[in-house]
This record gives structure tokens, C-alpha cells and sequence, in this order.
């Protein structure tokens, strides 16, 4: 990028910032296609990466030691991460939230009842519904779990499970991978929830959905498989 054009844009000519972004909006676009399918539309996303471009712009100095792209990406998806971290389309239902309410509630009872916490199948049976829907509701309803956190007591991360080439940028927004879990199919969705959300071992998360311990290793491979497709 021409030294003077940067500078030129810097001081506000505004002829200059617009020829920097026009010039690079595909580095713009490559970047904002990282983030579709996340419910905010394509154009809105490119435009979320023009305001972080024009603050890498105003930002930027040579003295960094770096060029100017290098420098602009990570503003560029940081501008669109800090708007789906803050105003992201990920929604709780209606319905997911009556049915994590009635699945607290019952857990609760059972806990009077058992005097220890219940297995899901158990809060699934009381309710009348399926063991996968009572996962799927507590999955809903929980926090964002930060990826380097150890789950169950084999003790992986869901960052340890995709590798780790370019996975730090990539899964830096928590929320990035709530979404893709979230896409996840229903069976997958759940292995998901009870090996890395509620600390389970494979042979009982097998349990608790009726299966085998190698049905559940199968369905937890290709799960991460799909979390990788979608984050890479």
C-alpha cells in the first residue's frame, strides 16, 4: 500500500480513504465470508469490515514494522466480531426457554426426591420428552463456554479437538462457536453438550442417550468434523 495515499487518508482526504477501501475490498470481503451464515446479512458483514479497515487506516503507523495489510486484519474482523459478540442474531426461542424453565424445574424435584443431582434421561422420562430435547434445551440455555476450558474427565478442549493451526483467530469470538454448535444436526448437537458442556465421559453420555460408547465416540468425531467446516 502506497505510503502517501495512507497518510493522505490519515490527515482526511477523503478521495484517498475511499480509493484504500475500493482497493481493498477483497481483502474486505475475504475476510467478512469467514463470518456468513451467522444470520447477519453478507452486505451488512462487508460493511462492519469497511468501518474496521478505516480505523486500521487512521490507526496505522510504519513504525509498527509490519505492512498495512497485515496490520488491517485483525481490525477488520475484530470490527465484525465485536458486533456479533454484542448484537449477534443468536436467539433463545420462546419455546427453548419455557422448556429449560419446566427442565430446571424438574431437576429440581428429582434432586428432593434422589437427594443427588439427576441424569438427563431421568429429567427426560419425568417430562416426557426425549433425552436429546432436554439436551437441546439445556445447550440453549447455558453460557458461552471458553474453548480452552477442560471438559469431562478425560480433560479435552474443544480447541484441543480442532487443532490449533489458525484456530486462535478463528474461534477468538466465544460466540463464533456457540453458533456452530448451535448449526449442529440434533444427534451431534447433543454428544456435543454432554461431552464438553456437561463434563461427561463417553460411556456416559452413552447412558444417558441409550447408545454405545462407540456410537458416541463415531457421532462425537463427525460432530467436530462438521465444528471445523464451519469454523475454518
Amino acid at each position: 500500500m502506497n505510503a502517501e495515499i495512507i497518510l493522505a487518508a490519515q490527515s482526511g482526504d477523503s478521495d484517498a480513504m475511499e480509493r484504500m477501501v475500493i482497493e481493498n475490498s477483497g481483502l474486505i470481503w475475504s475476510i467478512a465470508r469467514r463470518f456468513f451464515g451467522r444470520g447477519v446479512d453478507a452486505d451488512d458483514l462487508y460493511q462492519l469490515g469497511c468501518v474496521g479497515f478505516i480505523k486500521a487506516v487512521r490507526g496505522f503507523d510504519e513504525e509498527f514494522g509490519t505492512q498495512f495489510s497485515t496490520y488491517a486484519v485483525p481490525k477488520i474482523s475484530g470490527e465484525i466480531r465485536r458486533f456479533l459478540r454484542d448484537d449477534g442474531p443468536i436467539k433463545v426461542s420462546r419455546s427453548l426457554k419455557e422448556r429449560a424453565a419446566a427442565i430446571h424445574s424438574a431437576r429440581e424435584r428429582l434432586l428432593m426426591q434422589t437427594g443427588r443431582d439427576p441424569l438427563i434421561s431421568e429429567i427426560a422420562a419425568e417430562l416426557g420428552i426425549s433425552a436429546e430435547e432436554v439436551a437441546e434445551a439445556e445447550l440453549a440455555a447455558e453460557p458461552t463456554q471458553s474453548i480452552n476450558k477442560i471438559y469431562g474427565e478425560d480433560g479435552p478442549t474443544l480447541e484441543n479437538l480442532m487443532g490449533d493451526e489458525g484456530i486462535e483467530d478463528l474461534l477468538i469470538d466465544k460466540l463464533a462457536l456457540r453458533a456452530a454448535v448451535d448449526a449442529l444436526p440434533e444427534r451431534e448437537r447433543s454428544v456435543i453438550l454432554l461431552r464438553f458442556y456437561k463434563n461427561l465421559t463417553q460411556d456416559g453420555a452413552a447412558h444417558v442417550l441409550g447408545v454405545s460408547q462407540v456410537q458416541i465416540s463415531r457421532i462425537e468425531r463427525k460432530a467436530i468434523a462438521l465444528l471445523r467446516s464451519q469454523l475454518m
